[in-house]
């Protein structure tokens, strides 16, 4: 795959997962890379990571639900790194878990904050510089659950669904000015998010069983989601536009 030396890239949720496994995987091609997070102490870790493999990097702690600190940090990674190339909107949560007629407004509404306006917010920022200073390439994170169903994440699986449309849409408004919108979608991914999402009363399902479900009998690893989402950014991938990029193993067609 092709380097990215000295070029910029912004990655949001880059303190863990598959976030932190994104940033690095650039920072070994060559790229100079900024990061957020809500978790400082994660966040930092990434930037002491990206640092150790000789690379320049920028951290600062965003709350994605708030657009003024998101405009701000792609405004200050443009000054302390030199411009913007390409962009990761990773930064999400699952939410609550809970049948549909039982779900707690108050997650729901969380879910749609972080995972479906925190998207958007993102792209505003980073599309309205993109197209004055010719053009780039963003990908946002969404799930195969925007393809499908997950019983009782209703909140998580439409958020998903709005990434996908949201990436359609941006793609094909912004192809003109040379950037290119896509998505990766994943399934289950050894993540934090991932055990998280397991760790409830009555769940039943564990990682085990999620692997045996699964054709490829495993779940991802999150060097696998960040490999994809560097070739979507790369030249590689130059007529690649607006699509949502499904990485499973074969788990939504079986």
């Amino acid at each position: 795959m092709q380097s990215f030396q000295d070029k910029v890239v912004a990655i949001t949720g880059g303190g863990s997962g598959i976030g932190r496994e994104t940033a690095l995987a650039f920072a070994c091609k060559g790229a100079k890379v900024s990061i957020c997070d809500l978790n400082e102490g994660g966040g930092q870790e990434t930037l002491r990571q990206i640092e150790a493999l000789g690379a320049k990097g920028y951290f600062t702690r965003v709350d994605v639900r708030h657009e003024a600190e998101v405009q701000d940090w792609i405004r200050q990674t443009i000054s302390q790194l030199g411009g913007l190339h390409s962009a990761v909107n990773n930064a999400g949560i699952d939410g609550a878990v809970a049948f549909t007629d039982e779900y707690p407004e108050e997650s729901f509404d969380q879910v749609m904050d972080i995972n479906v306006k925190g998207v958007w917010y993102g792209m505003k920022a980073q599309l309205a510089h993109m197209k004055n200073h010719g053009g780039g390439t963003i990908v946002n994170i969404a799930s195969v659950a925007g393809f499908m169903s997950l019983p009782r994440l209703i909140a998580y699986v439409a958020s998903k669904h709005a990434v996908i449309g949201m990436t359609r849409t941006a793609g094909v408004e912004y192809a003109r000015f040379g950037i290119r919108v896509n998505a990766v979608c994943p399934s289950f991914t050894e993540t934090p998010m991932v055990s998280h999402s397991l760790d409830y009363p009555g769940a039943v399902l564990n990682v085990e069983k999620m692997a045996q479900i699964n054709p490829s009998k495993r779940i991802a690893q999150a060097y696998e989601i960040a490999n994809a989402i560097l070739y979507l950014c790369s030249d590689e991938s130059s007529y690649i536009n607006a699509h949502p990029l499904v990485i499973d193993g074969g788990l939504s067609v079986v």
